[in-house]
């Protein structure tokens, strides 16, 4: 074996040290190429893993460089599951390990985002049990694609509507910049940075100004700035762009996972309500909680006897 066959193999499965690798877990990563009989453009999975040839899109070193934690492989020689760093590495060319946007820093450590907007969206069901955040650049992609991450599977959903994926409105990018000073979320920014955040949204900020829009941003005085009001004094009456209603499509690779055991495109329609209506609300599904983590308030139509799984 070559030194860099070795390192790739280190790269993906793990070095010796680590628990060794099951035959299981490496036919489910190597499983052919097979189409479904039920649709023609389909693959079939006969088990969890990918129909896939896994190849380094960049340099073993640069991607290294990229994963958080470099002695973690790609693929859990155990479970077979795939890493964060993995799905990045397909979905945008980078094995970063998170899923926001930019580059963050804590505790004097700097943790690698995404950094421009992907052609493939990513979706985690994840972020509907507040394990993480995605951000704009994954969840708003450049095509109505985006792939749906459970606990233990991928699958996708996708439309036709390229309204879907239209320009970033100036609210969505404010809203994405001011998360970019709010790294854990929170809802709100120290006052202090509201000059930076004004700047980075080319919107005027000289000193006096800067302070007129403090007080009138933080009238108590705490000392910060909340997202509502900051996005409802600049950008008001701005809501997302996008169709209201839409067809959608699911898919599942896994026979046993589909309605009759056929592996077929699973075609719905989703409403965008802009509120909670309780009269039109359909179901509680894991797939409809991951897709509310990019449209809060989505109602979806399906044509089967029942919704699509994630598993």
């Amino acid at each position: 074996m070559s030194e860099q066959t070795k390192e790739l193999v280190e790269l993906v499965w793990g070095t010796k040290s680590s628990p060794g690798l099951s035959d299981t877990i490496f036919c489910r990563w190597t499983q052919g190429f097979v189409f479904s009989e039920s649709e023609g453009s389909a693959l079939e999975q006969f088990e969890g893993g990918p129909c896939a040839v896994i190849a380094p899109v960049q340099g073993i070193e640069n991607i290294k460089n990229e994963i958080e934690d470099s002695t973690e492989p790609l693929i859990d020689p155990v479970y077979g599951h795939g890493s964060q760093s993995l799905i990045n590495l397909l979905l945008t060319g980078h094995a970063v390990s998170n899923v926001w946007d930019g580059d963050r820093e804590c505790s004097g450590m700097k943790l690698l985002g995404i950094h421009e907007q992907a052609a493939v969206g990513f979706l985690t069901l994840m972020e509907a049990l507040r394990y993480c955040k995605v951000g704009s650049y994954l969840k708003s992609p450049k095509f109505p694609i985006w792939i749906v991450g459970s606990e233990t599977h991928l699958t996708v959903f996708f439309a036709k509507d390229m309204a879907l994926v239209a320009p970033e409105a100036p609210s969505e990018q404010a809203r994405r910049v001011f998360q970019t000073y709010d790294p854990e979320d929170n809802g709100f920014i120290p006052d202090s940075l509201l000059e930076d955040v004004m700047k980075a949204l080319d919107l005027v900020s000289d000193p006096e100004y800067i302070n007129l829009m403090k007080n009138k941003l933080d009238p108590e005085g705490l000392g910060i700035i909340l997202l509502g009001p900051f996005l409802q004094e600049f950008f008001p009456d701005q809501g997302s762009s996008g169709p209201e209603s839409f067809t959608v499509y699911h898919y599942n690779g896994l026979k046993q996972s589909n309605y009759n055991e056929k592996v077929m495109y699973v075609e719905g329609t989703a409403v965008i309500m802009g509120f909670e209506d309780p009269m039109l609300q359909t179901d509680d599904t894991p797939i409809k909680r991951c897709l509310q983590t990019k449209w809060p308030y989505i109602e979806l139509l399906w044509t089967t006897d029942r919704s699509p799984s994630l598993n």
